[in-house]
């Protein structure tokens, strides 16, 4: 059985790193599907940083949008997929005007749906923090934590990361001497 996990933390918590490590113990044909969009220069040098980084270790597929459909067509050819990250997704969606609970509703069935590959799903927790002080914030916030909760329903493992510790939410918890977290 394919078990889908969803890894949580804070910016720059070492969510990625754990990621990144899982997806190569996982399987032999690992793709990390990109959902950031480099609008400005500070994201372009970022978004080349990081694929220089992972570059013989997976193959890159970048989707700021349709998400569970390149899922799919990804499972076709890779065994492990890595999805970084759900927080700017939703972000792309809200800018998008697209319905963000109907897609994470469809990625959800998507995953249910798929038992060829692993799907490992990286996303920033809001939710720990103040209370926006805006509309927009708040409702970014509250979709957030409606998209973990649901995922978390559907992920057989949840890993929450603090300062580069991997917490174990629900089912199997790693063997720490397989995954080193360390993030540049």
């Amino acid at each position: 059985m394919t078990r889908h996990v969803l890894v949580l933390g804070g910016a720059r918590s070492g969510k990625t790193a754990f990621a990144e490590q899982l997806a190569i113990r996982s399987g032999t044909r690992p793709a990390y599907l990109a959902t950031a969009e480099a609008l400005d220069a500070e994201m372009r040098d970022r978004v080349e940083s990081h694929k220089a980084g992972r570059a013989a270790r997976f193959t890159t597929i970048e989707e700021p949008l349709a998400l569970p459909e390149t899922l799919l067509r990804a499972a076709a050819d890779h065994d492990v997929i890595l999805v970084d990250c759900l927080t700017l997704w939703i972000t792309n969606l809200l800018v998008a005007n697209e319905d963000v609970a109907l897609a994470v509703s469809e990625l959800g069935a998507t995953l249910v749906q798929l038992k060829t590959s692993k799907v490992i799903l990286v996303s920033n927790e809001v939710g720990l923090g103040i209370v926006p002080d805006n509309a927009m914030a708040r409702t970014f916030r509250d979709l957030a934590g409606a998209a973990h909760q649901r995922l978390a329903e559907i992920c057989d493992d949840v890993h929450f990361i603090v300062a580069g510790l991997p917490m174990t939410l629900k089912g199997e918890a790693p063997v720490q001497s397989e995954v080193r977290i360390h993030e540049a």
